[in-house]
């Protein structure tokens, strides 16, 4: 029949038939079976013939020739499969559908009710205005309740809505096959995309709606009207394009910059390119500081880039990239954990990696200049055929006037001075995107995955099973990638290795219980805790009535009303980033998950899925447990109560107190439990409310069990570091105080920093308000642990007062009791108090910060000698203009350590090179990070003491990691938050206090110096650098000449640092726990940046310090300051400090 042998044609009962042939006779089933002159094809050829000729796979699986359920349900599963392996998620859809009505086992989801998805309002309210006789609005007054909102979903909820419900019906035809569910669920964006907008388009032509009218204002339909002619477009202009290079090769007038595009543009079909153009587009809509559009040179960025990660993508699953099988892992893979496992370990992944390696090329990266050029023609193409029909009414005669525009314009705008070129929405298509954002769409790679992920067998191999993900959160940095790619090559990050996959195979599940107070509260639409409303209830600050006359009125009134606009703007996309979470969650009900996790450059680990992980917010890390339940035993149920006054915020008393909190406490705990909504809400007081409520109904299940200390309990406990960065300069220096400051020390009751800096800023200010001081008055009373907790925790990262202003006047926006037009002023007279009130608190950690600094100020300054010799050897450029000393583009050197773990950290910060491209749309300057550039020796030096501690943090955790996998504990951790079973707490604070004592015992800093004689033993540091207040303490006397110190010490010191511009850096590096993946900021400047001012020197004139000094350089390692001396105290006194981490 199929061959067209016969007149009749196949019907949904022949292919039935032949399913149901296949699965009694196929190879697999035993005893095989030959049968004779007849072919039996396999479900995925039966699929593909079936779609061919149109006849629906349901029709198939509900055909007469299945005669019980159990055959039914094995040919939709056997369908279900090859639609999976052929990427055919619609007819994975159907097929679930079609099963969902004839099965009778539990659905998850049969009781959970939809969470309401944020919605765009629809319609106007009815008001009455009353006007002055000027026409300003005095009161506005209306019959109507508050507007409920209604309309379409946005683009975004609503693609991650469909993509999450093929998981759901995914799981019902494919519940036992995680893996191919799994690789349904990395299908990707861009074909849900196509999908949902096709439907779309194909209902509004089934309503029989007119093109033009009750739809042409739809965003989605826009997008699909601009697909289709850009589709055409591509295809045409590849063609003509590759006529056109094909002549350009014949006359070889092919230039530096020319790049042959078809071959690229080529790899993906046209239908996919549009896609993709529209696509990240739309997506890039305010980015940039730019209002309702976006920088040109970093849309065509990033069009480049999405067509390049897409084709891999696609590449990978066509390869069918090392897919590990669904079988649970064997008991005795446990002993990897040992010495002789971990070299098995590594064997093990270079002959995976072997197996797996393509030597095509599509494995490497593209450059920026093909990006940049790839998505000039597409943004090029797409500018020119997407357009929107506007119409206004003439206020003179009526008449409709409608007219056909670009959808897409491009423009120039001044942003610091400088003219950058941007690409602008059409007011009409700006109007719709502020309704129904599509900037934060939700990439379907990056959801939680449903079976243990691919372990990490090489720096750019693990993780997702089809999605290529790498080990590493590069900076841009094409140095970090080539350290990473060497050390992995190697078989030097093994341990990290291990430790990411310990991470990534801890098993979670949606806590059911705390999800249904989540979801009632949602869809109440109510605003409750750091939920927003579905309508935002914050009243517009009154317009004073003296605000023409004064000024001081108007600037506080305006500034109110600016900050009440940007929370009005601000409620819409904290709404739709909980309703991801929800929407994530409901989805994963009843599923097991796992999170693939990687690192940052500092070696800090973060699950790679960003919405819903217990890296996230209060309300994220109430709604998972982990997927295995433990005992809880007596101490775990202790635990448990400790945990609970944590949650609650009573944190820093003694344990017993602690446990004596929760007795007292318990008719409120049980309330929460029973009535979190309709009960007293002692809960919401917390300072983690949905983990206290969690943490609630865990403690009231456990009491109301017939032996608590039995109970099953899969709840997360945590124990978290104080302060965990001062904690390892205390253990790194010997500094007692500091140590008993963090408790490193043993002590009774745990020992609070932050509150000890508190109560001596309130007694300053104390001393103020008896001089009647205004802020003092405005202050008393006010300054809580929270107010001072980040500068006192950056203050060792090099905190300055600029930044510790900005971060003290964030704290008095958040705790609202202070006019917002006073927190910028009442900030910087409280900065200068808490300064003053940790004065030589962290003396001991101040002097190896300074330690830290220096080494690598001269570092940054530093030239290796070859690349010196060279440059002194070059011929001189003839030129009219002074130039600077061939030398200094040398200066390349960044700082580079290596963690105990073995895991390279290589400091991306570089002056930017920007390179002109031209493009049919403007010329445009790209960074193009594989270019060489000198170092940015301020960011350098700022940086590294923070990004040094958060290496060790990192590393003590992953040790953490390993050990507790190999005691058979459940771990996860958020930075220096380590969690487990709370029966495991006792065994996992052991191993806490051992690992950090084995890190700290290996003379960290000596380690780090002699890597630094050894990294750097050939570089030279020119004398003319050694200028400036950081130098002023180094000893050169063995190093230069006594002539030549003489000059340097005539030198005027001038400050080098910009103390605004280096402290932001370190704080960059000190608070950045919220990493995510950069993009590369091209911007198109034309005009020229300020000079700066060249300083003055007191040489006499004729003399100056570059020319008295030139050619004159001494050894790095010999000017390398000494260590700071280190205190007596005893790493080892931890294993007595109960509350260390606590």
């Amino acid at each position: 029949m199929e061959g067209g042998h016969e007149r009749v044609q196949p019907t949904a009962n022949t292919y039935a038939i032949m399913l149901r042939t296949w699965l009694r006779f196929n190879p697999d089933v035993e005893p095989s079976v030959h049968i004779s002159a007849t072919e039996v094809h396999d479900p995925m050829s039966l699929l593909r013939n079936m779609i061919s000729r149109q006849v629906a796979p349901a029709m198939v699986v509900a055909d007469r020739a299945f005669v019980t359920n159990d055959e039914a349900t094995e040919a939709i599963k056997a369908l279900s499969r090859a639609a999976v392996q052929m990427g055919l998620s619609s007819v994975v859809n159907e097929l679930g559908l079609a099963d969902s009505l004839g099965r009778q086992v539990d659905d998850p989801l049969e009781d959970v009710p939809e969470a309401i998805p944020v919605m765009r309002p629809k319609g106007a309210q009815s008001v009455d205005v009353e006007r002055k006789e000027d026409g300003s609005i005095t009161h506005i007054t209306s019959d109507q309740p508050a507007p409920v909102p209604e309309g379409d979903i946005p683009f975004n909820l609503e693609t991650l809505r469909r993509h999450l419900g093929e998981v759901i019906l995914a799981r019902r035809v494919l519940s036992e096959d995680l893996v191919l569910r799994q690789r349904l669920l990395e299908q990707s964006v861009y074909n849900v995309a196509v999908e949902r907008m096709k439907h779309q388009s194909e209902l509004f032509d089934q309503l029989g709606l007119p093109s033009k009218s009750l739809h042409s204002t739809d965003l989605r339909t826009w997008m699909w009207q601009w697909h289709l002619k850009l589709q055409a477009r591509v295809e045409a202009e590849i063609a003509n394009l590759e006529v056109e290079e094909r002549v350009i090769a014949r006359l070889k007038k092919k230039t530096k910059d020319e790049a042959q595009l078809t071959p690229f543009l080529k790899l993906l079909k046209p239908e996919k390119l549009s896609l993709i153009t529209i696509l990240e587009l739309m997506h890039l809509h305010g980015s940039g500081g730019v209002q309702d559009g976006m920088k040109t040179a970093r849309a065509l960025l990033a069009v480049g880039r999405a067509v390049e990660s897409e084709y891999k993508a696609e590449m990978c699953k066509k390869n069918n990239m090392s897919v590990p099988s669904s079988n649970p892992t064997r008991s005795g893979d446990q002993n990897v954990f040992t010495n002789l496992g971990y070299r098995d370990l590594h064997a093990h992944r270079v002959a995976a990696r072997k197996y797996i390696e393509d030597a095509e090329e599509w494995t490497s990266d593209w450059s920026q200049l093909v990006r940049v050029k790839v998505g000039s023609f597409l943004v090029d193409c797409l500018m020119d055929v997407a357009t929107v029909q506007r119409s206004v009414r003439d206020p003179r005669t009526d008449e409709k006037i409608s007219e056909e525009q670009p959808a897409f314009f491009h423009s120039y705008e001044y942003q610091r001075g400088h003219k950058l070129g941007v690409i602008k929405f059409n007011p009409a298509v700006a109007e719709r995107m502020s309704k129904d954002p599509i900037a934060e769409t939700l990439h379907p790679r990056h959801l939680p995955m449903l079976v243990k992920p691919k372990p990490w067998l090489s720096y750019n191999n693990g993780g997702y099973l089809y999605s290529r993900t790498w080990a590493m959160r590069f900076k841009e940095s094409r140095e970090q990638e080539l350290y990473l790619r060497h050390a992995s090559d190697g078989g030097r990050l093994e341990l990290v290795f291990a430790g990411l996959d310990v991470l990534g195979s801890t098993p979670w599940r949606i806590n059911r219980n705390v999800f249904d107070v989540v979801l009632k509260v949602w869809n109440s639409g109510e605003r409750f805790g750091k939920i927003p409303p579905a309508v935002p209830d914050e009243p517009e600050p009154e317009r004073p009535p003296n605000m023409e006359f004064d000024n001081k009125a108007k600037m506080v009134y305006l500034d109110r009303q600016k900050s009440w606009m940007q929370a009005k703007a601000a409620n819409h996309s904290d709404r739709c980033s909980i309703n991801y979470k929800v929407e994530i969650a409901r989805a994963f009900l009843g599923d097991t998950m796992y999170l693939p996790h990687n690192v940052d450059f500092r070696g800090r680990a973060y699950p790679i899925p960003p919405h819903l992980s217990h890296i996230g917010d209060d309300l994220s890390r109430g709604l998972l447990l982990f997927g295995e339940s433990k005992q809880l035993g007596e101490r775990g149920l202790r635990w448990l109560k400790i945990h609970l006054a944590n949650l609650a915020g009573y944190d820093k008393a003694s344990f017993d107190e602690r446990v004596e909190f929760v007795h007292q406490h318990l008719e409120d705990i049980f309330d929460s439990a029973e009535h979190p909504l309709e009960g007293r809400r002692w809960w919401t007081k917390a300072d983690d409310p949905w983990q206290c409520l969690a943490t609630c109904m865990e403690l009231k299940a456990a009491l109301d069990s017939p032996d608590p200390a039995a109970y099953e309990c899969a709840l997360p406990v945590h124990q978290d570091g104080t302060c965990n960065g001062l904690q390892h300069y205390a253990a790194l220096g010997g500094d007692a105080a500091g140590a008993a400051q963090v408790n490193l020390a043993a002590a009774d009751r745990p020992s609070d920093v932050y509150t000890y800096v508190a109560k001596m800023v309130e007694e300053l200010i104390q001393r103020d308000l008896e001089d009647n001081h205004e802020f003092a008055k405005l202050l008393a009373g006010k300054i809580s642990r929270k107010v001072v907790k980040q500068t006192v925790m950056t203050t060792v990262y090099g905190v300055t007062f600029i930044g510790a202003r900005d971060q003290i006047e964030r704290q008095l926006k958040d705790r609202g009791d202070v006019p917002p037009e006073m927190c910028w002023l009442a900030a910087s007279y409280l900065a200068k108090k808490v300064l003053l009130s940790i004065g030589d608190l962290f003396k001991g950690a101040k002097e190896i910060q300074t330690w830290l600094n220096t080494c690598a100020r001269l570092i940054a300054k530093s030239i290796p000698q070859d690349r010196l010799m060279q440059a002194f050897e070059e011929p001189a450029v003839k030129s009219k203009r002074k130039s600077a000393p061939r030398w200094r583009k040398e200066q390349m050197t960044t700082v580079v350590w290596t963690t105990p773990l073995g895991l390279p950290i290589v400091q991306p910060y570089r002056a930017v090179k920007r390179k002109q491209v031209m493009t049919a749309l403007q010329t445009v300057f790209i960074s193009d990070p594989n270019v060489p550039s000198t170092v940015n020796a301020q960011k350098q030096a700022s940086a590294f003491p923070p990004n040094f501690i958060h290496s060790l943090d990192a590393t003590h955790m992953m040790l953490t990691a390993l050990e507790c996998r190999s005691q058979g504990l459940a771990f996860a951790s958020v930075h220096d938050s380590y969690w487990t079973h709370a029966g495991s707490i006792d065994q996992m604070n052991a191993v806490i206090r051992e690992t950090f004592i084995a890190l700290h015992s290996s003379d960290v800093l000596g380690g780090l110096a002699q890597e630094f004689r050894e990294r750097y033993a050939d570089y030279k540091v020119p004398l003319v650098a050694l200028q400036g207040a950081s130098m002023r303490k180094l000893n050169l006397d063995a190093a230069a000449a006594p002539e030549d110190l003489k000059v340097l010490k005539e030198v005027l010191t001038d400050d080098p640092e910009n103390p605004e511009e280096e402290e932001s850096v370190a704080l960059e590096a000190a608070e950045d726990d919220e990493e995510i993946d950069s993009e590369i900021e091209a911007e198109a400047e034309v005009e020229e940046k300020p000079k700066k001012r060249k300083r003055k020197s007191r040489l006499p004139e004729g003399a100056t310090v570059e020319e008295r000094l030139a050619g004159k350089f001494v050894n790095l390692v010999d000017i390398l300051p000494p260590l700071p001396e280190k205190g007596k105290f005893d790493v080892k006194a931890i294993k007595e400090s109960q509350y260390f981490f606590s």
